[in-house]
């Protein structure tokens, strides 16, 4: 594309781009306007002063914030840091995007409700999270809603990917070491690839660029708020191994047997009802997840 071209487009800052989700958007996006990725050095999300500063000096018209502190057993102890990047850093963002007029995007987790529903949760349910990261993370949504800029916050679940660390490189490896697992059977959710979330926002994105250069300016702030974006389906972490193993490694996989949640104690509680309900963004933007299987498939042939 000529430089001149690249001009008039929008300039899109993208956070955490060594996550999982943040390598996947930085490819995704392309196309869709100036993308502007930042890794920690670049953009330091545990300084609010550095935060304003970026942005400032960007002016983008989108920000992408796949970026949070996602050690979930380690934020039981280290509440300050988790506090910081995903409650504060999420509320400057959207200050900063409210004085530009610019649109953000940002990512929640499952672990904002308690597991206790025997459906699927939707987006009005209440929250109750268990864990300080459930916590923060909820706490980072508040703020955006409460800031007022126009927003997509996407809740999603049991992501992974082929980059990182995640449950499906963990499993890969220990099934590579072990023959036999012990795997908890008791708590359900849908694996999410990041690449079905990035590719997903980047379907969101194209409609609101499409629309704001057809003159519907009022298009994010009609669709700003909270929506479920998680593969269909679902399964148990037992039976995403199982599914994980029998793809990599066939009649070589390992023997995996179901355990209780209580047998493998860790220090953050999990919900043991991770699932979540997709007829919201399905509605809105007229897009169909994939099923969990049929993404993971994908993902480990990808």
């Amino acid at each position: 594309m000529r430089e001149g071209a690249m001009d008039n487009l929008p300039t899109i800052l993208v956070t955490g781009i060594n996550g999982q989700v943040g390598f996947e958007l930085l490819r995704s996006l392309q196309g869709l306007g100036r993308v502007v990725g930042c890794d920690r050095a670049a953009l330091d999300l545990d300084d609010p002063d550095a935060i304003r500063r970026v942005v400032r000096e960007l002016k983008p018209a989108l920000i992408v914030n796949p970026a949070a502190y996602t050690a979930v057993d380690k934020a039981e102890t280290d509440v300050r840091s988790a506090q910081r990047l995903n409650a504060e850093a999420p509320q400057v963002l959207a200050e900063e995007a409210k004085r530009l007029g610019a649109v953000l995007i940002h990512y929640s987790t499952d672990y904002v409700f308690d597991g206790a529903k025997d459906a699927p949760y939707i987006e009005t349910d209440a929250t109750n999270p268990q864990n300080v990261y459930g916590r923060t993370k909820l706490e980072g949504e508040q703020a955006i809603a409460t800031c007022g800029c126009d927003h997509l916050i996407f809740r999603t679940s049991w992501v992974y990917g082929r980059r990182g660390k995640n449950f499906l490189l963990t499993m890969l490896r220990l099934g590579a070491e072990r023959s036999e697992l012990r795997v908890v059977a008791d708590q359900i959710g849908a694996p999410t690839w990041s690449n079905t979330i990035a590719t997903t926002t980047a379907h969101i994105v194209a409609q609101g660029f499409a629309a704001r250069r057809a003159g519907d300016a009022a298009w994010w702030r009609q669709r700003s708020g909270v929506y479920n974006l998680t593969s269909r389906g679902a399964t148990s972490w037992h039976g995403f191994t199982q599914a994980i193993l029998g793809i990599s490694m066939g009649e070589k996989a390992p023997n995996v047997l179901p355990i209780s949640a209580s047998e493998y104690p860790v220090p953050a509680k999990r919900p043991a009802n991770s699932r979540l309900a997709g007829d919201k963004l399905a509605d809105t933007f007229g897009l169909q997840l994939p099923t969990w299987d049929e993404a993971l498939r994908l993902c480990l042939t990808y």
